[in-house]
């Protein structure tokens, strides 16, 4: 039977059965595709410009250390804090896909795709991601750090 002799589908009269498996197949992986997005993280839809105000106590920060907490508005944000008396932040949204960041040592590692920033700057030391992190505005007051 040749291409053009192909029996139709019924459900679909005049579609032979090859292109329609072809394009059910091409939407069960578009299927795959999303639920592969959807399991790493997706775009984030959490802010990622933190709203004023505490964010952590600074014993929560370890001196050459970073943490990822959440704003008061759900944003994710990277302290690192170098030194005893400086803390710096970046969003902890990776660049490439809106996926959360995770701390890895002396970088910010993003899962879903693999861009590695460093923690300090947000500079991007591995793509695809090709911005770094938004640097974030902070200062310890007291035993606070604070969103400015």
């Amino acid at each position: 039977m040749s291409r053009t002799d192909e029996p139709t589908d019924p459900a679909t009269p005049g579609l032979g059965r090859r292109p329609l498996l072809q394009g059910c197949l091409a939407g069960g992986a578009a299927l795959v595709g999303l639920g592969v997005v959807s399991a790493c993280g997706g775009p984030q839809t959490t802010p990622t410009v933190p709203s004023p105000g505490p964010l952590a106590s600074l014993n929560d920060v370890p001196v050459g250390g970073t943490v990822v907490v959440n704003s008061p508005n759900g944003a994710p944000v990277a302290l690192v804090r170098p030194n005893a008396g400086t803390v710096v932040a970046h969003s902890a949204i990776c660049t490439h896909q809106g996926c959360s960041v995770a701390p890895a040592g002396a970088t910010l590692s993003c899962p879903c795709h693999g861009s590695v920033f460093d923690a300090a700057t947000g500079a991007v030391q591995q793509g695809p991601a090709d911005r770094p992190l938004p640097a974030i505005a902070v200062q310890v007051q007291g035993q606070s750090v604070v969103v400015t």
